[in-house]
């Protein structure tokens, strides 16, 4: 395979996962911000939704205050926001067009159709709750569609396996920003641990990775720190779960390694990670720090998207 093509097949699948990333970050803030006031607390929950997301401080150049109308705006539909939906939309659009003899029919057309009511459907962005609610369930569905044809129509080959690598290296930073976030920026200082502010922001988040019902499935319990970060850190049963991803991301990097003849920096380098996760205990995250963990985490999952593109894609 032309290592642009594998390109164009990885970023395909990076910009499909965060734009239903990004959909899920804003349906579980508007959920929380629609709470009583004496829920919601002291928190600007649209600027932890931009903190999560990681666009922040290109944020604030365009606009001073982070409200719903802005921050959805930005998150959405600015052209100036390089990860907006539309813009992760169009770009997988643009990659899916470059690679299209090695996609099935049904993943072009579910890219295709996505791009094309973006164009007639939502081009003038969206009006009221229940316009942005209609798209928000546009974007999951279309991602959902999306990976759904990948699973049960591509042929296992390196076009599948590097496909695989662009999502769950998305999906994995995803889940440890989000995370970082609750524990790091979300709960104020003078809050009380446990209680209904931080039940309700910790529903959000773990509503935003599709995780409540997994939670209360496992534990059998109520919402608890150090039982969510378990969850969301080491459990690989669930699959945004940070030892799921490198569990699939080792996996499929061993079939690239087995199918082109060689390893790589990029087999020995997920391999440490999964292996770091997979002897990670809570007690001793927690004593270490949760924040430092991610923060490690982050730039080691950051380290292996270099290593990637510089072994296979360029």
């Amino acid at each position: 395979m032309l290592s642009r093509t594998a390109e164009n097949l990885y970023w395909l699948a990076r910009y499909v996962e965060r734009a239903e990333y990004l959909a899920r970050t804003i349906e579980a803030t508007l959920r929380v911000t629609a709470l009583p006031n004496a829920y919601v607390g002291k928190t600007n929950e649209w600027d932890s939704a931009l903190l999560t997301a990681g666009v922040s401080a290109a944020f604030y150049q365009l606009y001073s205050e982070a409200n719903e109308h802005n921050v959805v705006e930005y998150l959405s539909f600015a052209q100036e926001n390089p990860s907006s939906i539309r813009n992760c939309i169009e770009n997988a659009r643009l990659n899916s067009r470059s690679v299209r003899t090695a996609l099935t029919s049904e993943m072009w057309d579910t890219i295709n159709s996505a791009w094309i009511d973006l164009q007639q459907v939502w081009c003038k962005g969206t009006r009221s709750r229940e316009q942005l609610t209609s798209f928000l369930r546009f974007v999951q569905e279309t991602s959902l569609r999306f990976d759904g044809s990948a699973y049960r129509t591509m042929l296992r080959n390196d076009a599948y396996w590097f496909s695989r690598l662009g999502l769950h290296l998305e999906r994995a930073d995803n889940t440890a920003r989000i995370l970082d976030v609750k524990y790091h920026v979300l709960l104020p200082e003078d809050e009380h641990v446990g209680g209904p502010l931080d039940y309700y922001q910790w529903t959000s988040i773990l509503r935003s990775v599709s995780a409540l019902t997994a939670y209360h499935w496992v534990y059998r319990e109520t919402l608890k720190p150090w039982l969510i970060a378990d969850l969301l850190i080491l459990n690989d049963s669930l699959p945004r779960s940070l030892a799921s991803c490198y569990g699939n991301l080792v996996r499929n990097l061993d079939q690239i390694g087995v199918a082109y003849g060689r390893q790589g920096a990029a087999q020995r380098h997920a391999r440490g990670v999964r292996n770091r996760l997979e002897h990670s205990q809570m007690v001793d995250i927690f004593q270490h720090g949760v924040h430092e963990f991610i923060q490690e985490f982050i730039v080691d999952n950051s380290r292996l998207g270099e290593i990637i593109t510089k072994q296979y894609l360029i």
